[in-house]
């Protein structure tokens, strides 16, 4: 099970990449946020073109993660325009206090000089403050750019409105339309589809598929090759804010399909319907949408829509999907539902501390955010495990004792413990260290312990 957002995706490689080397057998992958996608890649045995050393997860591409929004991007470059053709009168001025003082020591190395370097500056001054020069230049040029950015935010508010699929009326004013969401989940999800695609295509030089066309397909081949080596269910949830509720996005094998779709609330309800997608059945052209949904921050980013057949229990409405953070234990009684006896929690969010461990708190609104999806995220695997832990018959954690880089660290992070800049792929390695430390070390490798002991036992007994 693979939980966390952003970042934390290099971790759970390194840790699946331990797991798959020393022959853990693993049947269903599942993932909120963005384990999705180790799960994604885990569930048709790809997962190393997530940690290889040319892997997704290594890549320079990754420090472009979860960009700003180009309307705000826009907004920033022509705000700084605007400041900079403001300031060129006073730095024409202060250029003037220089030139003078430079005049005063060129006449004390030849006189006369210095006289003549400031009758020519006096010149320059006087052409620059005429009535028809900066007075009025400098204000038609900061009304020109603003100019420039409010129609480019309007034309993109315009656009992005007609381009959505959902037809309800937006309330509040069209410049939210653009400036609501102040990071792109779009690049980030984009990235991980061209890396799918890339993966299913092989060496064949084919363009890329729509999503709901690569969809199929990926449904198709994990769908046919259920039960074969390196291949496993898959299980995805996110939250759907117009069903106020997670949808949980499945494809599994016929033993389990028909019991775990079928199955009955408490309250005599039949809603499963309403939360649970089959991804082997009709809905095999959402699993990019489920994923995508996953993907994408609760606020932080505008929601992903999902658009539903008309056969379907939602009639074909279009709804809003987002992640949840605290969706991990609703992960974990899905998968307990799926026949899930032994669970392997994996999260990037380090272990609770104790005193005297504060580090130095960070103000720019981006790692504000990061900071509070980390913390969110070690809140929510504290409560799933204390939840979940009777559901199974062993729950075992890999998650590391100290991890300086949060979610939205796309280029790294300085830990001061070790006086150095971290990036993303060292995740990668600290998660596959990880999982030998905290589980096939003391767990599988005493299980071996315990077999071999056991044989000697019967031997000597013979």
């Amino acid at each position: 099970m693979l939980t966390g957002s952003g970042v934390d995706g290099a971790y759970h490689a390194g840790a699946v990449r331990a797991l798959t080397e020393a022959g853990v057998r693993i049947d269903v992958v599942a993932g909120r946020g963005v384990g999705a996608v180790g799960a994604l890649f885990a569930a048709i045995d790809g997962a190393s073109r997530l940690w290889e050393p040319t892997g997704l997860w290594r890549r320079r591409a990754v420090r472009r993660l979860y960009p700003w929004r180009k309307a705000l991007r826009r907004v920033v470059a022509g705000l700084a325009v605007a400041a900079a053709v403001l300031v060129v009168p006073p730095l024409v001025l202060a250029l003037g206090a220089t030139v003078y003082q430079v005049a005063v020591l060129l006449d004390v190395v030849r006189s006369g000089t210095g006289a003549r370097l400031a009758q020519q500056w006096e010149m320059v001054r006087l052409v620059a403050f005429a009535p028809d020069g900066l007075p009025t230049r400098v204000p038609q040029a900061v009304a020109a750019v603003l100019a420039v950015v409010v129609l480019a935010i309007v034309v993109g508010a315009l656009r992005a409105r007609a381009s959505a699929p959902a037809r309800r009326d937006l309330l509040g004013g069209v410049w939210w339309t653009v400036l609501g969401a102040p990071l792109a989940a779009a690049p980030t999800i984009d990235y991980f589809i061209t890396g799918l695609w890339d993966l299913l295509r092989g060496g064949a030089r084919v363009s890329q598929p729509t999503r709901e066309d690569l969809s199929r397909r990926y449904a198709e081949l994990l769908g046919d090759n259920l039960g074969q080596p390196g291949f496993r269910e898959l299980l995805i949830v996110a939250h759907d804010l117009d069903a106020r509720q997670d949808l949980v996005f499945a494809l599994l094998g016929r033993d389990w399909r028909r019991p775990f779709f079928l199955r009955r609330q408490t309250t005599g309800l039949d809603r499963r319907s309403a939360e649970a997608v089959d991804l082997a059945g009709a809905a095999r052209d959402h699993v990019l949408d489920a994923v995508a949904a996953a993907l994408t921050l609760p606020v932080a980013t505008d929601a992903q829509l999902i658009g539903f057949a008309p056969e379907s229990y939602w009639r074909g409405e279009t709804h809003r999907l987002t992640d949840r953070p605290a969706a991990l234990v609703r992960v974990l009684e899905e998968v307990a539902i799926a026949g899930a006896r032994q669970v392997i929690v994996v999260t990037a969010a380090e272990e609770l501390g104790g005193p005297h461990e504060l580090s130095r708190r960070r103000n720019a609104p981006r790692a504000r955010l990061s900071e509070f999806l980390a913390s969110a995220e070690a809140a929510a695997v504290r409560d799933a495990i204390n939840v979940a832990a009777p559901w199974f018959d062993a729950l075992f954690v890999v998650r590391p004792s100290h991890n300086p880089v949060t979610p939205l660290d796309t280029a790294g992070a300085f830990d001061e413990r070790s006086d150095r800049v971290q990036v993303v792929g060292e995740l990668v390695d600290r998660g596959y260290e990880d999982a030998y430390r905290q589980f096939i070390d003391p767990v599988v490798g005493a299980s071996g312990e315990q077999m071999a002991a056991s044989a000697d036992a019967v031997r000597s007994a013979e």
